[in-house]
């Protein structure tokens, strides 16, 4: 795909990891539609960053753990912009808790947002492409769910199925829309982290750093422009799948 003038739409495009996504895209060539949830402050000074790279930018505010019909998120568009070609999933939440400890809400709350809305940005996604038109659909995973978190049980669960989704969603929107994934490792220390407990997590990495957010783009660049790839999921770990699993 020719990135050049594509409409992306990204969730959880504020800061962190999204952030980093959209001015991957906007360096790219690609106008952008950039949700946040409570981050009205920071998802402003995103979209600055990215319009000083010559591109377009609007903010959609969506609490996704209520969303319902997301397809006014993909038709109601600028007269400017063109339809969305390029979804990335990217919002999350990380929650703390075991088999043992989990709360109905808590579990409810988790797969809504990490699970849930993905599935249903999907279909509003492909529901609003013109038939004419490509697509391509991008979803932020983690490479723990091959070997579980200890403690971020709901979480592991809800990438779970997302990797499950992702495979079904690129078999079922073939050949017109192509369906990938990007399972994260050690990227950016967790909010809150100690530095002791992120230098442990680095210390598992074979790498031996953290990946930033540099990485996460290329490879998203990689997955949109590369034709002949859907429903991979690449393990963005710095070696660490080869190792044993920390907590």
């Amino acid at each position: 795909m020719n990135l050049q003038g594509k409409t992306a739409f990204v969730t959880g495009g504020a800061h962190r990891i999204g952030r980093g996504l959209v001015l991957a895209l906007a360096r790219a060539g690609c106008h952008l539609v950039l949700h946040y949830h409570r981050s009205a402050e920071q998802a402003q000074a995103t979209a600055a960053a990215a319009r000083a790279l010559g591109v377009q930018v609007i903010l959609r505010q969506a609490d996704l753990s209520r969303l319902e019909d997301a397809s006014a998120l993909f038709t109601d568009l600028p007269s400017s912009f063109s339809p969305v070609q390029i979804l990335v999933n990217s919002a999350a939440i990380f929650p703390k808790d075991t088999l043992t400890d989990f709360t109905l809400d808590g579990w409810s709350q988790t797969l809504r947002i990490n699970l849930r809305a993905p599935v249903l940005l999907t279909q509003a996604f492909a529901r609003a492409l013109p038939q004419e038109l490509e697509g391509a659909v991008v979803n932020i995973t983690d490479w723990r769910t091959e070997r579980p978190y200890r403690t971020h049980f709901t979480y592991t669960i809800s990438k779970g199925a997302l990797d499950a989704f992702t495979r079904a969603a690129a078999l079922q929107l073939a050949p017109r829309i192509r369906v990938n994934g990007i399972a994260l490792g050690a990227m950016l220390p967790p909010a809150k982290a100690s530095e002791a407990y992120w230098q442990s997590v680095l210390a598992t990495v074979p790498l031996a750093r953290a990946g930033g957010t540099e990485s996460v783009a290329d490879t998203l660049l990689y997955l949109l422009r590369n034709d002949f790839i859907t429903g991979e999921i690449i393990r963005l770990t710095g070696g660490a799948h080869l190792k044993m699993s920390y907590a």
